[in-house]
């Protein structure tokens, strides 16, 4: 159905730029040529339609038309498709036993604290004296 609209779109797509190119503009007489206009109506002298005017008419509501169910087909068909991951094999993870994991409490850090050897540890300082004591 979308490959079937789509070549009759480009048909009338094609007709119509045909159409268009063979028309002939609505100034294209002598008077057209200077800036004149053959009559005082707004847009020009209006005349009875040519059998050109209407294959461009029908063209353009075709084309119209066409566009917008290509657009409908389009979106409709958009979610059908299939993911990689839906075609990629499925491969299971070999089950072990769980591994403990150490949990530090909060305010300690993880870096082990390293002790200077006892040769150059100093001594610890003196306590002040307690107040009140002389």
């Amino acid at each position: 159905m979308y490959i079937l609209l789509l070549i009759v779109h480009v048909i009338v797509c094609l007709f119509l730029i045909i159409v268009v190119l063979l028309q002939s503009g609505k100034a294209a007489d002598l008077a057209g040529a200077f800036g004149g206009m053959g009559s005082q109506t707004a847009f020009g002298p209006r005349g009875s339609a040519t059998l050109l005017s209407k294959a461009t008419t029908i063209s353009a509501v075709l084309f119209m038309i066409t566009s917008l169910s290509l657009s409908i087909l389009a979106t409709r068909n958009a979610g059908l498709g299939t993911s990689v991951l839906e075609i990629a094999p499925k491969t299971s993870v070999p089950k072990t036993a769980p591994v403990p994991v150490p949990v530090n409490p909060p305010g300690q850090s993880t870096v082990p604290l390293q002790m200077p050897p006892a040769s150059q540890q100093q001594a610890p300082a003196p306590a002040p004296p307690a107040p009140g004591k002389k």
